[in-house]
């Protein structure tokens, strides 16, 4: 197949005028919250609880929104500004990591803004999404338009699940096997984490000549999430106190990972060179037995509540179900993501026997032998 010059200036054309005033439009656009504003509205979008990561990723929205309106509309050159501040979430499950990132990048900023399962993605030449298609959805996120797309969030979910091998050969590049879902995706995420001219294709294929453009990532902070289960072992085992820091120790200086910090991330299956481009540390701790309660008497409920009552149902969950709802979801370690599924069966049993059937009924969700059962009361 032959692959001419006009193929190619089609396929790597600059953005035109229409697109880059629409950018600029765009940019003007955005809003300029206080700190303080946007974690609030945070909290006033359902967000509870986890106070720190709350202020501190809120800084980081306000800072990433100051950049861009400096760079693009007072013309300020790229050297006069901080960089772009690339973050890792740690915490355990359902303690609200990509939630936190949906509400603020997509709801409040509306930031085209791609959340992706890392561990979907295999290195170049593997069966699997290539990481250059990360690229490709954030593209699409912004309605095809490159320069719009240069300024949004990628979010890399179940970051710890590339950890690899910690063979110092591996590391040093001296080994002979591949590790298409672990090292060589590491490697092939440092390039895009930290800046650079990326040519990437314009859809999932793999075809060699498919249409490609080119994105920049130095506008586009990538946050990583993960639990990082058995990080606490791997710090017991160093001589001194290293790693994340206590809340109490939050004040300190902690705009980049220290040495240490690193180190723990290396003996975890980390690069050193990769984990060195996430310029901020938030840990989350899990959600306490009040704010569990909270979600789910303040965010869970009211979607069943509104659904049964379209079907002329008043539904009711007494406080013993609620109270053997968030125990269950605390002792399993499922954080927030575990109110609905131990709420789920229980409402799904009522819902079949008096969806489009019984009206004028109230639905009572109450717990009963270690479990949860429903009742339909028909109202006099």
């Amino acid at each position: 197949m032959n692959y001419s010059l006009d193929d190619y200036n089609q396929e790597y054309h600059d953005p035109s005028e229409n697109e880059r005033e629409r950018f600029r439009d765009f940019i003007r656009s955005l809003p300029t919250i206080a700190p303080p504003e946007i974690a609030d509205k945070l909290e006033s979008l359902g967000y509870k609880g986890q106070d720190e990561p709350r202020r501190a990723l809120s800084l980081m929205a306000y800072r990433h929104i100051r950049r861009l309106k400096r760079l693009h509309l007072h013309g300020e050159g790229r050297r006069q500004l901080a960089p772009k501040q690339n973050t890792l979430l740690v915490g355990p499950t359902g303690c609200g990591k990509t939630f936190l990132v949906e509400l603020l990048f997509q709801q409040i900023f509306q930031l085209p803004t791609v959340i992706v399962d890392i561990t979907s993605f295999t290195e170049s030449g593997y069966i699997g999404d290539d990481v250059s298609t990360i690229l490709t959805r954030l593209i699409y996120a912004a309605e095809g338009n490159t320069l719009i797309a240069s300024c949004g969030i990628v979010c890399m979910d179940e970051f710890d699940k590339l950890a690899s091998s910690t063979s110092n050969s591996r590391f040093a590049g001296e080994g002979t096997t591949k590790d298409v879902s672990g090292y060589g995706v590491q490697r092939e995420l440092l390039k895009i984490v930290e800046g650079a001219d990326v040519m990437i294709p314009m859809d999932y294929g793999y075809s060699s000549y498919g249409q490609r453009a080119q994105l920049s990532t130095r506008d586009i902070p990538f946050i990583a999430c993960g639990t990082f289960s058995g990080m606490e072992e791997i710090q017991r085992s160093q001589s001194k106190s290293i790693g994340f820091r206590d809340n109490a120790d939050a004040k300190s200086d902690e705009s980049a990972p220290v040495l240490e910090e690193i180190e723990v991330f290396q003996r975890y299956g980390f690069l050193p060179e990769l984990m060195g481009r996430f310029a901020r540390i938030v840990r989350f701790q899990p959600l306490p037995i009040e704010t569990l309660r909270r979600i789910l008497i303040e965010n869970v409920l009211p979607q069943f509540t509104r659904e049964f009552r379209v079907e002329g149902l008043s539904l009711t969950v007494t406080e013993a179900a609620i109270t053997h709802i968030v125990e269950r979801s605390l002792k399993r370690g499922t954080g927030a993501r575990g109110l609905h599924s131990g709420l789920i069966s229980a409402i799904e049993h009522a819902a079949f026997e008096t969806f489009h059937r019984v009206s004028n009924a109230e639905v009572v969700i109450d717990a009963a032998g270690g479990g949860l059962k429903s009742d339909v009361r028909k109202r006099a």
